[in-house]
């Protein structure tokens, strides 16, 4: 531990002669025992606010944590001292408090527990537990927090030392905070003899094993974007733990000793120091913001720390995400370091070879053929024949992935290095280099897990070098709930699941992009689309703006135009077909003739297709599910029926074949319903038009037709039906009531206030006068709504009937309401709404965007019905905090029209949104947050 000079004001040798003042005639009477209390708490208030004024910028949290920590020394240490004199005056022998963990390196943080253990000789003084038990209690009324506080002699230490991991461990930073010194040098000798040296593989090798535990149970991506500061992969836990290897292995802790015992050089231990220091900050305005020990790095307190450590905002980033960017640069560093120590201890033969911490280990690779290509194998790694050939020939840093891949080698750290040293030399020439784009695409293409080569060379910074428009997406983040890791890590994370895709292992999860993937004609396009599709974020709009790194990229790497256009194109559209099926009503012809106009041929629609679905599952846990998977499917389909026979001729064409599959679905109906109820099925086919029979499939209309043929039996005028529907993730519920004006927001109302999410409803209004109105609902996590409980499901039922016949009270719609929870208040999410007359042909499209929040599609439906509006069709999508609620309405059969009528209508849809928005505020105001805007980009 560096020694820290505290203040005058803070010196121990003072707490203790005002402790010793206040408890002159002993610390067993209260009001004695009160006074010292406040005297103590007064110095480590004091002491809190000088490691705080350590902190400046994004530097000083390394000092602040041994500020803090010389401030706890003094204090236990007078305290310790003053309680000791009421019992002795001699030095005291036989009894020692002692610092463990964190607390005993010498690095604190604000609210972290005080790691002590009491450690006595085997025959300790008469009043050693008096001592203990006073200083316990002490501790405990000055507001700290103990962790441990154990009494143990030096025996029962080492006894469990050698039999617990974790214990082994505190005892590394064993160190003396008053008491008997001779107790704890002994025990650091001990310690050395009877453990340390004997056990130094074991440890090691436990404590690696420790790691790996903990980051699954934190989640294995070191990209999380509300990552934990302590426990989290990449962050301080995995600092401490080479720090404890170190210690293990060399004995001393001291970093020039690392450097000279050749564990780390001079950069690396720079690289260390720098993320200590940044992770040590981030943490200490953590627990000054929490109040409380919280390690997780959520979104509401990531504004406020970017603040305290000067990240502003500007033009092309928000201060957060480059906050945010730089933690994940640091998590890269801490990686970097955890393999070099790895690399170091297999070399000495105190871990077992790699086998799954990189790539899986193939026992297939030849030394001769590896050196006749100039590398070799060290220790079961990878390395350079020559340390010198990356900069006398770069191409061979690209040949060392490509090698690393074909053969499921691990890199050795001396390769890295070596890598390191090179990056100077890529230039230019370099990336226009066939040899290095041959190489690069055996990667891309040919490696049978992408994501980790890809991945490694990301953080060696080859990637981002030879590609510098991706690697101005490396640690990039965006500040909203949808995304769930950075750009880089999700770009990664779909090209994996391209391959799996190629690899037909998703096939239960993904059909129709299964089928697809091995028929693909462009494969390296395709692949070239999912690696460059979102480095155009941050840079405006991220469509436009990454078609042009595209058509950058792509000629250097050996594309010729046709190929690059394709690229482009595929970019420039790659969030297309996700907003046409879930904000568009696919049983109107007019978006899917518009759709398939700007896709154009059926090569291109299976790009598309397969570029989406990775697209969406890669954001992260959840946010794919059947019911995004179903409309996709729908659209496709839809699409290719006019596209079928090559690209589209003209549009009354592609309109006939619409209708020509509406009729066809309408025939096949009434043939198969026709012998079992014909009069039924004559009134039911003559009531629906052409959209509803574009809209459902085959299983949908036959359990639709069961459905109101049993109303019709009973003479229902209002029926409901609720079943869960697995193909689509979601929950249907069925209504067929005769319609009337407000009936879409009264059930909108009803199923909120049951706490359904609607992921999606069809409006459909029979010639007879009555609506079908078909909605799905999911719970929060994105499962159907009651899946596991039928309950739940009737419940569901009887309220949406009530609403139905009778209409929803104002109360039950306000019951709807429920506060946002701190992290959701954290974003300012700017309201809008756009209406488009051209999107359909017979309705006004509305899409409103604003909060996500319970009734908010109640309020809006609301709003619509109030001004005179008739529904036609919804769509609702998410992302995260925010919602975009579609809506085509008609006003008295058409469209509604007249600039004013228009604007009116916005109006109307903004008030309502903005309402939301400026409550929510004044939460925030309330609960002092930042007001920090969500990035809205996906």
């Amino acid at each position: 531990m560096r020694p820290t000079t505290l203040p005058a004001s803070l010196d121990g040798l003072r707490l203790r002669a005002e402790l010793s003042a206040a408890t002159r005639d002993g610390w067993d009477k209260p009001a004695n025992r009160q006074l010292a209390m406040t005297r103590l708490k007064r110095y480590l208030e004091k002491g809190r606010a000088l490691a705080r004024t350590r902190l400046t910028g994004p530097e000083g949290g390394l000092e602040a944590a041994r500020t803090w920590s010389g401030v706890m020394n003094a204090a236990l240490r007078a305290l310790f001292d003053s309680i000791t004199s009421d019992y002795t005056d001699d030095p005291l022998d036989g009894l020692a408090l002692c610092a463990l963990g964190g607390y005993g390196a010498g690095e604190l943080a604000p609210q972290s527990d005080i790691d002590l253990v009491f450690l006595t000789s085997d025959t300790p003084p008469d009043f050693a537990q008096a001592i203990i038990e006073q200083t316990q209690y002490a501790i405990w009324d000055s507001g700290l927090q103990i962790g441990g506080g154990a009494v143990r002699t030096l025996d029962e230490a080492i006894a469990l030392a050698q039999d617990d991991l974790s214990e082994r461990t505190a005892l590394l930073d064993l160190r003396s905070v008053s008491g008997d010194i001779r107790l704890v040098r002994q025990m650091h000798t001990r310690f050395d003899e009877d453990i340390r040296i004997k056990n130094d593989a074991e440890f090691a090798a436990a404590k690696l094993a420790e790691r790996d535990e903990r980051v699954d149970r934190q989640g294995d991506s070191r990209y999380a974007v509300e990552p934990n500061i302590k426990d989290g992969k990449g962050a301080l836990r995995d600092l401490q733990t080479l720090r404890w290897l170190a210690q293990i292995l060399y004995g001393d802790d001291a970093l020039e000793r690392w450097v000279v015992a050749g564990l780390f050089s001079i950069d690396d231990v720079k690289r260390y120091l720098s993320a200590a220091d940044f992770f040590w900050t981030v943490r200490f305005h953590l627990h000054a913001l929490a109040g409380r020990k919280d390690d997780r790095l959520t979104f509401d307190l990531q504004p406020e720390i970017a603040r305290h450590m000067g990240f502003e905002d500007t033009d092309d980033q928000l201060g957060v995400e480059a906050f945010m960017r730089s933690y994940f640069l640091k998590a890269i560093d801490v990686g970097a370091l955890t393999r070099l120590v790895c690399a170091k201890l297999e070399a000495e033969e105190l871990k077992d070879p790699p086998g799954g911490r990189f790539l899986p280990a193939d026992g297939s690779a030849s030394e001769t053929e590896l050196a006749e290509r100039g590398f070799t194998l060290h220790a079961g790694r990878l390395d350079f024949a020559d340390p010198q050939a990356p900069e006398t020939d770069p191409v061979m840093m690209l040949r060392l992935f490509e090698k690393a891949a074909a053969r499921h080698l691990d890199l050795h750290p001396d390769a890295v290095a070596a890598i390191s040293r090179g990056l100077r030399q890529i230039d230019d020439r370099f990336r226009t280099d066939p040899r290095a784009a041959r190489s690069f695409f055996a990667v891309l293409m040919d490696a049978d897990d992408p994501r980790i080569i890809l991945r490694a060379m990301t953080e060696a910074g080859l990637l981002g070098a030879y590609i510098p428009e991706f690697g101005d997406i490396v640690a990039r983040t965006q500040f909203n709930m949808y995304h769930r890791f950075t750009v880089d890590e999700h770009t990664l994370n779909a090209l994996g699941l391209l391959r799996l895709l190629e690899q037909g292992k998703l096939n239960a999860d993904h059909p129709l992009a299964s089928k697809l993937a091995p028929e693909i004609l462009h494969r390296r396009a395709l692949h070239l689309a999912v690696l460059l599709h979102d480095t155009g974020k941050g840079k405006g709009d991220q469509c436009v703006e990454g078609g042009e790194n595209a058509r950058q990229v792509c000629p250097r790497l050996g594309l010729d135009d046709h190929e690059t256009d394709l690229v482009a194109w595929l970019i420039e559209n790659h969030l297309e077909m996700s907003d046409v099926a879930q904000r568009r009503d696919l049983s109107d012809p007019r978006t899917v003739l518009d759709f398939a106009q700007k896709v154009g041929t059926m090569d291109r629609l299976n790009l598309l297709t397969i570029l989406t679905v990775v697209d969406i599952r890669a954001v992260g846990p959840g946010v794919w599910n059947g019911w995004k998977a179903q409309l996709l499917r729908d659209l496709y389909q839809a699409t290719a029926a006019v596209l079928r026979g090559g690209e589209r001729r003209d549009e009354a064409e592609a309109r006939a074949r619409l209708e020509e599959r509406a009729a066809l679905a309408r025939n096949h109906f009434q043939e198969a319903l026709s012998r079992i109820d014909p009069e039924f099925t004559q009134i039911w086919t003559e009531v629906l038009d052409h959209s509803y029979w574009l809209a459902f499939g085959e299983d949908d209309r036959f359990r639709h037709a069961a459905f109101a043929r049993a109303a019709f039996e009973r003479g229902q005028a209002t029926s409901v039906g609720v079943r869960t529907d697995k193909r689509r993730s979601a929950t249907e519920v069925m209504v067929l009531t005769p319609d009337r004006h407000g009936l879409f927001a009264d059930i909108a109302g009803a199923l909120s206030k049951q706490g359904a999410n609607v992921v999606g409803a069809q409006v459909t209004t029979t010639s007879d006068g009555r609506a079908f109105d078909v909605f799905y609902v999911q719970e929060q996590g994105g499962r159907p709504f009651g899946w596991s409980d039928s309950y739940i499901q009737d419940r569901l039922r009887d309220s949406v009937q009530d609403a139905a016949e009778h209409g929803l009270p104002e109360e039950d719609a306000l019951a709807a309401l429920k506060p946002l929870r701190r992290r959701e208040a954290a974003f300012t999410v700017t309201p809008s709404v756009t209406l488009d007359l051209e999107a359909s042909d017979t309705a006004l499209v509305i899409e409103a965007t604003g909060r996500d929040r319970p009734g908010l599609l109640h309020a809006l439906a609301k709003t619509l019905s109030d001004i005179g509006l008739s529904l036609e069709a919804a769509r609702i999508d998410g992302y995260g905090e925010r919602a975009v609620d579609t809506f085509y309405v008609t006003e008295k059969g058409g469209k509604p029209s007249g600039d004013a009528r228009l604007v009116g209508i916005k109006v109307q849809l903004m008030n309502v949104l903005s309402d939301a928005e400026d409550a929510v505020a004044m939460h925030r105001a309330k609960q002092g947050l930042v007001a920090t805007p969500a990035s809205a980009g996906r």
